[in-house]
Parts: structure tokens; C-alpha cells; sequence
């Protein structure tokens, strides 16, 4: 005998192509076995794995949820020994309600959330099987697809799973292999199960023709595709970009702002929500859009409500362009039609997913039917066998009296021999020697309880026999005909389009994408104006460093942003606007510009002068010279109009005071307002009787004058305020009495 040598064990290989074969191998391995969906079922390995798992636990919508851990191990220990957690994280997936249209999974527990949350360890958790996940496993005792060996020959495991809905193109599928990767988006049911009905109605339908019934992808968050005219394009090719967008609604917040709601975020975001949240406070912190003033999460079990607060006066649409481009509000969703087919990756067009899903259900529905007729004839051989017994039942009975054994009473129903049996006449003998039951009937009738020979149970069996066949005559005119067979497919099909009806939560549109302008960016500025109407502004950092002598030149300092407005009121009742970025932004030792040439003010005097965002937020009192007043919110003379009317006056009467009023004061309760005349009248009463009126009114008479006396000056003080000033004069208040609005003032001596 030759003995081997340790050269002969010694394998001789080029290292290249090794290499070549071995990562080709382990390319589809992973293209095959992990990553890449079946085209007939829409599943990956492990969800199949999954979900016949929980089918074999018998884990159907209506029985109790078991422990995830239960299913990962089953799962894990007989079919996917691949670890633990890619089972458990598959399971949670198929429970995702923000994920999959239609959820194979009812999960029971905390199973994450559409905000990024991780699911809990799977012994917190329960779940079973879904009603959708019952359209792919029914009928999976009819011998309709393939089983398989698992990993170690222990158990059997199905190649495919018996799917009777797309899931494929319902639920769509993300999954990176090796040098490839799929991304099918998902889809409306109803909008699915037309678009194949159709195709069966006409399978030289064109793209465009099922995009009448299926138009674009569904996704479970919602959200707008804003290229819809590209979808034919990506439909055609199986490849191409959906450009998705938040839903937005605009509403009206606290202060005059303006409020950006997301209620519908894209896809793409699905199960990272507090991330596009935390991106979008980092732009507040970022100073990235001055025009945000606050960022909030409102979202609660009734929906996603994510609250932009905007600054005042902003352009919400330059905004969201800003939005769109800096943020996930708009997203990409690259589509990549890619599936399984016979073993091999293969690119789909949308009419050629549904082809695929169309020839696997006429292979399943052909292999039903012939499991239907094959169990229809061999239920009527029996029940022929049975119908043929109860005529002769008391021969039968003879040949079981007189046999030794139930074999040869059965070769004699069946081959009629006689052979050892003892029969009370030779008549019996020669009548059981004609006998020739199938095996099957002759199993029935041996079985047969003497119950079934009463006179309603042999009428069951007839009935039984005319109702088989029937039934044989239907299964064999749907083989034969595949129009017929067609038939049944869509009347399942519309069966599933009922039970899964849901409305269309993604909106088509074609927006055309605008670049974002940037705004002016908001800063403290002040404006100075002199006794002579000479008008400035200038930045805090200069303010800052004048001289207080220096402030005493101006009559009025106002602090404001430079996007905000100067309002000038009018002795004749107007209000004035000039915007702060048309006031020059001066040094101190330049002089600015009159008044007049930046408004439309001509010889009127100007009673006060005030920012917008202070008006806004203030309380009004308007006296005029007749002895009119009234109380106005600040929020009315919101507008866009650099000149609107203030305020009603008669003919003849004129503006002579208007006061700020901050909240605080107006709630206070104990201002009083103090009125002097041109006769050396004066009049206090409480702030409080004093109403508020729409900037249109002219107000209520707040004090009685004579014939030719006027209102010469107005006020509003609180009650600790001794004096006030009138014609550059310190006036002491205490000895303005007080009266009720409405009465005739006293004599004033007050100087």
C-alpha cells in the first residue's frame, strides 16, 4: 500500500481567483439569503422566517400576543441562525405602523417610535401575527409552494411564502447587499390591487396607463412628493428621485407672529423625528434664520405637530424656501426597483413588478384549484362508497360478522373474495363476490358508524354528492379556462381592496424649488429726533458710548429693531409709518433727515412718535380737543400702509393726547386720567371708565366743556406720580380733583 505523503495533501491554488470565486459566492449569499426581497412575496429571508415562525406558534390575529423572545428564539434556534438581535430588530420592523402601509406585525409593548425611541428588550415585548400578514401565509397546507431544508436538516422550511396581496409594492423594502442595493417605496393597497386588476384586464396596459390607478408612491407619514411629473420616468426604469416635503400649515400665534406646523414629515425621516426637531432649534442657536423665534415638539398621540414660531413681519414663504434647503423638511428618496427573481437580482419596472406578482398568483391559484379537485374527487369517491354501502348494508354486516380479520373483510369489499368468510346463505356468498369498493371507500366503510345509516344521514350524503359535483365541475371549468381563473384572482383581490381601504396619505405636485433670500439681520438700533424734526439712527454700540448731555438735544429716543417701523401720530389723526431701514443710520455728529421728506407728513403736528413692536404690545388713550376719549389696541393699526387714519374726529377737533399703556397698567385699575382745558379746567377720573373702541370710533365724551373751550392737553398717571409736565412746567397732579368722565372740570390751579 502507498502511503500519501504531506505533499499530496497539499492543494495547489491561484490566490486571485480564490478570492474571485470565494466573494463572488459571498456576494449572493448576502444578495440572496439576507438582503434582497423575492419578487412573488416582497419578503427578505428573515421576515418569511419570522413570520412562519409565529404562524407555527400559532400566533393568529385573534389569539393572545407571546413574548418576542419566544418567537426570536423559535425563529433563531430552527431557521435563521444569524443572532438575535438582526431577528428581533426584522420584528420590529414588520411592526412599525410609520414604516409599512400595511404592518405584518402586531406588536404589544413598547416597540419604538416614529421619534427615533428604540423598541424595548424583546422580553418586554409581545406580539402576533397581523390580519395583513394572513394574506401572505393562508393556505399554506395546500401544498402551494416549495419547502426546504433549513440549516441543519431538523426542519422544513417554505422557499416562498403563499402571498395573495403585492406586498411587494404595498410595503416596499430597503435592503444593501453587496455592490447593490434595493429601495422600493411603498404604496396605497387600494390604489395597488386596482392598478393589477387592471393589468390582468389588459396586460398590454402601458405605464402611464397604471399610473390611472397607481400615481405615486404612498408613504405611511404622509408628507407631498413635489416632482410627480417625474414618476412615469421612475416607473419606467425602476430607478430615479422622489422629492419629498413636510406638510405645512400656517396659523396665527401669540403677538402678531406667525406659526410654521408641520403636521406630515417625509419619509425619509420616519423614526428619527427629534432629530429634524433637534436640527431645527440648532438653527435658532446657530442664528443660521433670524427670522425663528422659537421651535417646539407639540406632537402627541393624535398626530405629528411640530410648531416653527416666526418673528413678526418675516417672509413665512422665503422662510420655508430657507427650511426646504437647510433642513429634512424636504428630502430625497432614491427608488431602485430591485428584487429577486429565480435566484438572480433583477431591475423592475412598475409594470413588470406587477407581471411577476400576476404570474405567481395564477401558478398559486392553479395549484389551489388542483388541490381543490384532487380533494373533491377523492371525498366523492367516498361518499359514492358510502351511498353504495348503506344499499347493501346488511350484506356488509353479514361480512363482518363472518370474517376473522378486518383485512379480509376489507379484500372482500374490495376484490369480492369470499375465502374463509362464513355467510348464513350460499345467496350472501355469491352477492359478496361481486363487490368491488376502491381502497378508499372500503377504509370509509369499515369506518363508518352505524349513526350514519339512519334515514337524514343518507340524504347528507346525497346532497353531500350533488354538491361535489358541482364543485368538481367548477374547479375543472377554472383550470381549463384562464379567463375563468382570472375571474377568481380578482374577486379575492377585491375582497383585500375592502378589507385594507385606505385613503391616500401622500399629495402629488410639481413645486418648482426657490432659492432662499436672505433677510436683513435684526439688531437694537436707536432713533434720535431733535426739537426741529431732524431724524436719525444708530447702532447700540455707538449709542452706548454719547454722552448723556449729548441725549438732552433730542426730544425723543427710541429704542427699536431695524425691521421694525417708526409710527408718527398726528394732531389730524393720522398714523405715519417709515420703515427703519429708510431712516439713515448716522453718527451722532451728523444731523439725518427731516421728518417730512421720509413721510408724508406735511404741517401737521406730531403728537407721539413710537416703534411698532411697542404699539403692538400697548394700550392706547386717545384724547381729542372736544373732549373725546377713548382706549385702542395697538394691535389695530397693524398694516402694511405707510399712512392710515388713527382715529375719527368731527370737523374742527384735532388729536391733543395720546399715552402708551403697557398691560400691566392697563390692569393696575387705578390710573387716572387727567384732562386740562384752554379756560384752566382740569377733570381726573379712573383710567377704567374709560372703553375700548376700534380705531374707526370717535370714542365717549370725557369731559363737558363750554361752548368755546377746548382740550388743550391729556394724560394718564398711577397714583403715585406727584407731578407732571405740561408746556415744559412741573404741574402737581395731587390737586387735580377727581370727578366721573363726563362731568365739567375745575378750576385749575395748578402752576
Amino acid at each position: 500500500m502507498k502511503h500519501q505523503t504531506q505533499d499530496d495533501q497539499i492543494i495547489q491554488l491561484d490566490f486571485s481567483e480564490e478570492m474571485k470565486t470565494s466573494f463572488r459566492d459571498y456576494a449572493m449569499s448576502v444578495i440572496v439569503s439576507r438582503a434582497i426581497p423575492d419578487v412573488r412575496d416582497g419578503l427578505k429571508p428573515v421576515q418569511r422566517r419570522i413570520l412562519y415562525s409565529m404562524m407555527e406558534l400559532g400566533l393568529d390575529p385573534e389569539k393572545p400576543h407571546r413574548k418576542s423572545a419566544r418567537i426570536v428564539g423559535d425563529t433563531m434556534g430552527k431557521y435563521h441562525p444569524h443572532g438575535d438581535s438582526s431577528i428581533y430588530d426584522a420584528l420590529v420592523h414588520m411592526a412599525e405602523d410609520y414604516s409599512l402601509m400595511l404592518p405584518l406585525v402586531d406588536g404589544h409593548g413598547n416597540f419604538g417610535s416614529i421619534d427615533g425611541d428604540g423598541a424595548a428588550a424583546m422580553r418586554y415585548t409581545e406580539a402576533r401575527l397581523s390580519p395583513g400578514a394572513i394574506a401572505l401565509l393562508d393556505n399554506l397546507d395546500m401544498g402551494l409552494i416549495e419547502f426546504t431544508e433549513n440549516f441543519d436538516n431538523s426542519e422544513k422550511e417554505p422557499t416562498v411564502l403563499p402571498a395573495t396581496i403585492p406586498n411587494l409594492l404595498i410595503n416596499g423594502t430597503t435592503g444593501i447587499a453587496v455592490g447593490m442595493a434595493t429601495n422600493i417605496p411603498p404604496h396605497n393597497p387600494v390604489e395597488v390591487i386596482k392598478g393589477v386588476i387592471a393589468y390582468i384586464d389588459n396586460p398590454d396596459i402601458t405605464t402611464k396607463g397604471l399610473m390611472k390607478y397607481i400615481p405615486a408612491p404612498d408613504f405611511p407619514t404622509g408628507g407631498t412628493i413635489i416632482n410627480a411629473d417625474e414618476m412615469e420616468q421612475i416607473y419606467e426604469t425602476g430607478d430615479g428621485r422622489i422629492r419629498l416635503r413636510a406638510k405645512v400649515d400656517i396659523e396665527n400665534g401669540d403677538n402678531g407672529r406667525k406659526n410654521i406646523v408641520i403636521t406630515e414629515i417625509p419619509y425619509t425621516v420616519a423614526g428619527n423625528k427629534s432629530k429634524l426637531v433637534e436640527n431645527l432649534a440648532n438653527l435658532i442657536k446657530d442664528k443660521v434664520f433670524e427670522e425663528i423665534h422659537d421651535v417646539r415638539d407639540e406632537s402627541s398621540k393624535e398626530g405629528i405637530r411640530i410648531v416653527i414660531e416666526v418673528k413678526k413681519d418675516r417672509d413665512i414663504e422665503n422662510l420655508l424656501n430657507g427650511l426646504y434647503k437647510r433642513t429634512s423638511m424636504e428630502d430625497t428618496y432614491s427608488v431602485n426597483l430591485l428584487a429577486i427573481k429565480d435566484q438572480q437580482p433583477v431591475i423592475f419596472s412598475l409594470k413588470g413588478l406587477i407581471n411577476e406578482f400576476v404570474d405567481f398568483q395564477v401558478e398559486l391559484y392553479t395549484k389551489q384549484y388542483n388541490y381543490l379537485l384532487d380533494k373533491a374527487k377523492k371525498r366523492l369517491e367516498i361518499v359514492g362508497g358510502l351511498i353504495k354501502a348503506t344499499d347493501v348494508i346488511d350484506l356488509i354486516i353479514e361480512i363482518l360478522r363472518g370474517s376473522s380479520s378486518i383485512k379480509q373483510a376489507k379484500t372482500c369489499l374490495i376484490e369480492g373474495n369470499t375465502d374463509g368468510i362464513k355467510f348464513k346463505s350460499e345467496k350472501s356468498k355469491k352477492e359478496a363476490a361481486k363487490l368491488n369498493f376502491t381502497d378508499r371507500q372500503a377504509d370509509a366503510i369499515l369506518a363508518m358508524q352505524l349513526s350514519k345509516l339512519i334515514g337524514l344521514e343518507i340524504l347528507k350524503l346525497h346532497d353531500e354528492e350533488a354538491a361535489l359535483l358541482d364543485s368538481i365541475k367548477e374547479y375543472e371549468m377554472i383550470l381549463g379556462d384562464k379567463q375563468e381563473l382570472f375571474k377568481v384572482i380578482k374577486k379575492r383581490l377585491n375582497e383585500y381592496k375592502k378589507k385594507l381601504h385606505t385613503d391616500r396619505k401622500t399629495k402629488l405636485t410639481n413645486a418648482v424649488i426657490e432659492d432662499y433670500v436672505e433677510e436683513i439681520k435684526v439688531e437694537d438700533i436707536y432713533i434720535l429726533i431733535d426739537k426741529f424734526g431732524y431724524v436719525k439712527s444708530i447702532d447700540s454700540a455707538s449709542y452706548s458710548r454719547v454722552q448723556d448731555d449729548t441725549l438732552k438735544e433730542y426730544n425723543y429716543i427710541i429704542q427699536m429693531k431695524n425691521t421694525d417701523k417708526l409710527c408718527c401720530f398726528t394732531d389730524d389723526g393720522s398714523m405715519h409709518q417709515v420703515k427703519a431701514e429708510n431712516i439713515p443710520r448716522c453718527k451722532m455728529r451728523d444731523r439725518g433727515a427731516l421728518i417730512q421728506t421720509l413721510s408724508k407728513i406735511d404741517k401737521e403736528e406730531i403728537i407721539l412718535y413710537t416703534s411698532f413692536e411697542q404699539l403692538f404690545e400697548s394700550q392706547m388713550l386717545f384724547v381729542t380737543s372736544n373732549g373725546y376719549v377713548k382706549q385702542v389696541s395697538g394691535a389695530e393699526f397693524e398694516t402694511n400702509r405707510s399712512l392710515i387714519n388713527a382715529t375719527k374726529l368731527e370737523d374742527g377737533d384735532k388729536v391733543v393726547g395720546i399715552t402708551l399703556l403697557s398691560a400691566r397698567e392697563i390692569l393696575a385699575d387705578n390710573y387716572k386720567v387727567i384732562l386740562l382745558t384752554e379756560k384752566g379746567l382740569s377733570l381726573g377720573f379712573p383710567l377704567s371708565e374709560v372703553s375700548e373702541f376700534k380705531k374707526t370710533s370717535r370714542g365717549v365724551r370725557g369731559i363737558k366743556l363750554e361752548n368755546d373751550d377746548k382740550v388743550c392737553f391729556a394724560t394718564a398717571l398711577d397714583p403715585e406720580t406727584q407731578t407732571f409736565i405740561y408746556n415744559d412746567k412741573k404741574l402737581n397732579a395731587k390737586k387735580v380733583r377727581n370727578r366721573k368722565r363726563g362731568d365739567k372740570g375745575q378750576k385749575a390751579k395748578l402752576k
